[in-house]
């Protein structure tokens, strides 16, 4: 049987609470392979003789190209696995089916239907990139008993991160600053681009998991009032680290709220889940940030309240679909920013997003407890 150590040199765990008493961590304690260890700083026992066994066999979309696995990752990546694109595999199909024993889906790709599952005979388990795994049939899968994994932590403080830019940036009129600044019509700077302060405002975040829990810490530190709802009101001393108010009802958040950051998973029961009753709820002064998923808000009923002054403003992440029409009515207002999903876009945060999907998978082929499993 596998067996591991901790070094004493391990990071230390950081971040504040988050769903269940977890934390946010850099390094998660997970089982995985003796060169992916050395690389946390695990030390690994117990597998003589095993770096001279077959590599196992994964399947991926591509390598390079706007969705394929990153070309700096592969290096890595190949040190623990036979990686097998699809291309490959569809050309040899009747010698690879068999030996594949895991799909490592890096944005969605490649997509987990029926077919490829039947194809696979022997798939143990589908690593997938991001939080999020709203584009997984869990039931399909689990039924040709193939596990799940993903990488939430690797994505909290990065996604927060980007909510507050968002807010200070529609707060303070970044983009239509930046606009003028540079813009070769420009021969005076008007005093008169006003905006809000950010520091005393309400927060009203909606969807208190990890990474709302992460934007309140960063909202504590602009000594905003912050105010959530959640299905489940989270412990009383981790209110009390952000000084975050629960909120039983949405109708008592949106009413006193200055921002709104919505900060769910997309599910049946949030699709839709911002719409135009809601949005006239919020104060007219108030602006809407959503960092979750673009269905999670009623697109026809946000154009409208930009359009008419029912909110201020938003700044959106995410919208559906991804990207927008060209001629969709969202793009030709001021009043709103909108990012390409850059949520978890950084160097450190993708990098380790791929060291947790290779633990995952590490995990699941030699029988051990899933880092992060998602259960259906």
């Amino acid at each position: 049987m596998l067996q591991f150590a901790v070094n004493r040199e391990l990071p230390a765990r950081r971040g504040g609470p988050v769903n269940g008493g977890q934390v946010c961590s850099r390094y998660p304690l997970q089982k995985t392979s003796p060169d992916l260890i050395r690389d946390t700083g695990v030390t690994f026992g117990g597998c003589k003789g095993m770096e001279e066994q077959e590599l196992p066999y994964v399947l991926i979309d591509t390598i390079g190209g706007t969705y394929g696995v990153y070309e700096d990752h592969v290096e890595f990546l190949k040190k623990h696995f036979n990686l097998i694109t699809m291309k490959e595999f569809l050309e040899n199909k009747n010698r690879l089916s068999e030996k594949i024993k895991a799909i490592y889906m890096w944005w969605h790709k490649p997509a987990a239907n029926q077919e490829l599952l039947h194809s696979l005979p022997n798939l143990k388990v589908i690593a997938t990139s991001g939080a999020g795994v709203d584009h997984l049939d869990l039931k399909l899968i689990s039924s040709f008993g193939v596990k799940v994994a993903n990488t939430p932590f690797a994505v909290c403080n990065v996604t927060a991160d980007l909510g507050m830019a968002l807010m200070l940036a529609s707060a303070r009129r970044l983009v239509e600053g930046c606009q003028i600044a540079v813009s070769p019509n420009t021969e005076h700077f008007a005093d008169d681009l006003l905006g809000d302060e950010v520091t005393g405002a309400t927060l009203g975040i909606i969807g208190m998991g990890s990474i709302g829990y992460m934007v309140a810490k960063r909202a504590k530190a602009f000594e905003m009032k912050i105010l959530y709802h959640n299905r489940n009101q989270r412990k009383e001393e981790e209110e009390r680290a952000v000084g975050a108010i629960y909120c039983k009802k949405i109708e008592d958040l949106l009413q006193q709220s200055d921002f709104v950051m919505l900060v769910v998973k997309l599910t049946p029961q949030t699709n839709k889940l911002f719409g135009k009753k809601e949005l006239e709820l919020m104060k007219p002064t108030a602006t809407l940030i959503n960092i979750s998923r673009g269905p999670v808000v009623d697109q026809d009923a946000l154009v409208e309240a930009l359009q008419n002054g029912v909110i201020k403003a938003a700044a959106l992440d995410v919208t559906y679909p991804e990207p927008l029409p060209r001629h969709h009515p969202l793009l030709k207002l001021k009043n709103i920013i909108i990012t390409p999903h850059i949520g978890s876009a950084t160097t450190s945060s993708r990098r380790l997003m791929m060291k947790n999907m290779v633990e995952s998978i590490l995990a699941a082929l030699n029988g051990l407890p899933i880092p992060n499993e998602v259960i259906p």
